[in-house]
């Protein structure tokens, strides 16, 4: 289904940063300064691995770009700029698989892409209009995966403190944090810096 576009076109804002650096809180700003957009999230494009548990977290290396199916990313993100409805794959984390449902998102003028690895790969890159980077200390990130993993996915302290060193932090000090120099603006502390976030919303309130 193709639904009506302004002039203008889709434009799509990348956010990326690492896990837990605060890009939920950027994408809440977003959305008090214009409340009509679409966000997906490049976590429900993980390919499945039911075979991982608590036991073996690491055998599947969710920090790698490999784990993610980017050429349905790239597929899916060009369908939206020519305003296409598309099918976004809907992810089990508690069983690390790709559910056989999918959510249905028609694109409106604007379509927010937040992911750890959002400009890692090129062709992702040249298709977003805007892209910002949430820059948050480790120590800061980890605490709230930690929160995160337990509550909300299952998991047991130990088996997300194993993946964190094993996994986590070499996969972002070698696959997200080298991609903050194709980033248009770098937000330090996340949601807490206040002079970005202005200039943020000075650039949003543009192509409200």
């Amino acid at each position: 289904m193709r639904c009506y576009i302004d002039p203008m076109g889709v434009r799509i804002i990348g956010i990326s940063g690492g896990s837990g650096s605060g890009k939920t809180t950027i994408v809440q700003r977003i959305s008090q300064i214009i409340p009509d957009f679409i966000c997906i999230a490049q976590d429900s494009y993980y390919k499945s691995a039911e075979f991982v548990d608590n036991e073996n977290i690491t055998a599947f290396n969710f920090d790698h770009p490999s784990a993610f199916d980017t050429d349905l990313i790239v597929e899916q993100l060009r369908a939206l700029k020519r305003g296409d409805t598309i099918q976004v794959p809907v992810y089990d984390f508690v069983h690390h698989r790709r559910s056989a449902e999918t959510l249905a998102v028609t694109p409106g003028n604007l379509v927010i892409f937040e992911g750890i690895m959002v400009f890692v790969d090129p062709r992702v890159r040249e298709l977003l209009d805007l892209k910002l980077y949430v820059d948050t200390p480790d120590d800061i990130r980890f605490i709230r995966r930690l929160k995160r993993d337990i509550s909300e996915r299952g998991r047991t302290v130990e088996s997300v403190i194993t993946q964190y060193l094993d996994v986590v932090r070499p996969g972002h000090l070698e696959f997200v944090e080298p991609t903050k120099t194709y980033a248009d603006l770098i937000i330090p502390e996340g949601g807490s810096n206040e002079k970005a976030l202005q200039v943020l919303t000075s650039f949003m309130q543009g192509i409200r």
